[in-house]
């Protein structure tokens, strides 16, 4: 197959997987200055974002040559989702993680509370990203919560109601809107801990 600039996105994928490196190049090329400069806008350091855009393309050259990659005609948008995720590895490493204890003590389970997680003061870019990445963590989380325990936790979290309010709701006493919270809590840190969910502390 002839390559040149005008190659599509998968004829110059095709091309570079038969072993003509000019056609992962002009990839690079085509594509190098849209990403770099969407990492600078979210890491505001040059330095940090070479390091990020390196380690992007080595994950990307990886990834074709294994042949993992199967999103016919989307090149771009999955070359930059991959920096993306980088980026929010990057952030939760320099936070200090993880969040919870390997050797919990027994009252630990009542003071833990994976809410907390996500307050935000004075959010940068960059704690606004690692949120909207931990928030969706959580939903999933939440989901393998039995049902009373799901409800609970949305609607003290995400409808913000209070907890005589969900009781009056729920037509059930505040100490078992709290109860249901609790082992709710204790079920969410024991999901984490067995799944390894990686969640960035403040």
């Amino acid at each position: 197959m002839e390559i040149n600039r005008k190659s599509s996105d998968q004829e110059l994928i095709r091309s570079y997987l038969e072993g003509k490196d000019l056609a992962f190049e002009i990839l690079l090329s085509r594509y190098k200055d849209r990403i770099f400069s969407y990492l600078i806008s979210l890491v505001k350091n040059r330095k940090i974002a070479e390091d990020i855009f390196q380690d992007a393309f080595f994950k990307i050259i990886n990834t074709l040559q294994k042949g993992k990659y199967n999103e016919e005609g989307k090149f771009l948008p999955w070359a930059m989702r991959i920096a993306h995720n980088l980026a929010i590895d990057h952030f939760r490493k320099v936070k200090k993680m993880p969040t919870i204890s390997q050797n919990p003590s027994k009252n630990e389970d009542d003071d833990f509370d994976i809410f907390s997680i996500l307050d935000m003061q004075e959010a940068s870019v960059e704690d606004e990203i690692i949120e909207e990445q931990i928030h969706k963590d959580v939903r999933k989380v939440i989901d393998y919560l039995p049902a009373e325990q799901k409800e609970i936790i949305y609607l003290r979290h995400f409808k913000e109601m209070s907890f005589k309010d969900i009781a009056e709701a729920k037509d059930i006493s505040i100490n078992t809107a709290l109860g249901r919270m609790r082992y709710a809590l204790i079920n969410l840190r024991k999901i984490i801990e067995n799944n390894k969910v990686n969640l960035t502390v403040y």
